[in-house]
């Protein structure tokens, strides 16, 4: 038998080391994101908008980078999940341009059996490199993998320890980045980090309502080949599971009105699928300000912000009990970059 059936939850064990394939170089990516989402950061659109900002060119969306690397794990890790739960202590380490190529690792570093015996918790750190081998991305996710054999022994729990926010000076500014001649009219809003308070609240008004097509369409473009994304039949409800990175990058994209200017991702600190997305869907967005940091470099901060997707309308993130509200779909903390 030459086909391969994925890892189940028995099939790791904590120290292990996975290499994946395929290595991917970037092209076109950047014109199908865009068709995709409604992507409109100035710093991943236009060269000259970049290069006067101290880069060399325009680099392709930090969003692109994640789906990419996200995308080589997913035969190894997660081809068998039931549930992408988390992420942690992600850090986007350096810019990807066009023509770069792309490569994945992935170390196990804890692993905890459910209570029903039939899947388990498995975590992993992965880390993406360009071809030069220099680190671009790296970041912690923890998944629910069902078990092949049920009456395997269960291996012993280790949860590991994670942070709950990068900090500030553990930032990476891109080299050479500078907003000393930001043109805010060109990037589409005024507001800088000073104009941000800590606990405001921003809703980003417009929303997406999801199609099939398109969300498959979008997880096959990172590659991603995990089975609730487009076989009917893996659900017992018949119905596809939307990838949670489309969530990502629709509610990313919706927050250009309010969040013009946090042009780069640079951590996630935190994330939670909390509740299933399904076609037909309609996404809406919201945002929390979180913090505000200065980052060493002169003119640029940093925005700390949890970015809420839901199917809903309104800001409540929890129910009385603590729980998501049931139309709560992704809730992400993460810093970008916006000029002071």
């Amino acid at each position: 038998m030459k086909t391969n059936s994925g890892r189940f939850f028995e099939d790791y064990s904590v120290g292990q080391v996975i290499r994946h394939a395929v290595p991917r170089t970037l092209s076109g990516e950047r014109a199908l994101y865009h068709a995709l989402y409604p992507a409109r950061g100035a710093l991943y659109s236009s060269d000259e908008f970049a290069q006067a900002c101290g880069l060399p060119g325009s680099p392709l969306d930090d969003l692109i980078v994640f789906h990419t690397v996200f995308g080589k794990t997913v035969p190894d890790v997660s081809l068998n999940a039931i549930a992408n739960l988390g992420y942690a202590e992600g850090r986007f380490l350096a810019p990807v341009y066009a023509c770069d190529t792309l490569s994945a690792q992935s170390e196990v570093i804890g692993l905890k059996q459910n209570s029903n015996g039939k899947s388990g918790v498995v975590y992993v750190r992965t880390t993406g490199t360009n071809q030069h081998g220099e680190a671009v991305l790296s970041y912690v996710r923890w998944v629910m993998v069902r078990k092949r054999d049920i009456d395997a022994p269960a291996p012993v729990t280790l949860v590991p320890e994670l942070a709950t926010v990068v900090a500030p000076g553990d930032l990476v500014v891109p080299e050479g980045l500078h907003f000393d001649s930001y043109d805010a009219e060109l990037a589409g809003e005024p507001y800088r980090l000073c104009d941000y308070t800590v606990g405001e609240v921003i809703e980003h008004v417009d929303g997406v309502t999801v199609e099939e097509a398109e969300h498959m369409l979008a997880t096959r473009l990172w590659q991603n080949t995990a089975k609730v994304h487009f076989d009917a039949t893996f659900r017992p409800d018949g119905q596809r599971l939307i990838y949670g990175g489309h969530i990502i990058s629709l509610a990313r994209a919706l927050s250009f009105n309010g969040l013009a200017n946090a042009q780069m991702i640079v951590a996630i600190n935190g994330g939670a699928h909390a509740n299933p997305c399904f076609a037909g869907m309609t996404v809406r967005a919201w945002s929390e300000v979180l913090d505000k940091a200065e980052t060493g470099v002169p003119g640029v901060g940093a925005i700390r912000l949890r970015l809420v997707a839901t199917s809903g309308t309104g800001t409540v993130l929890r129910t009385q009990d603590g729980k998501y509200a049931p139309d709560v779909l992704l809730d992400l903390d993460y810093w970008a970059l916006m000029p002071l």
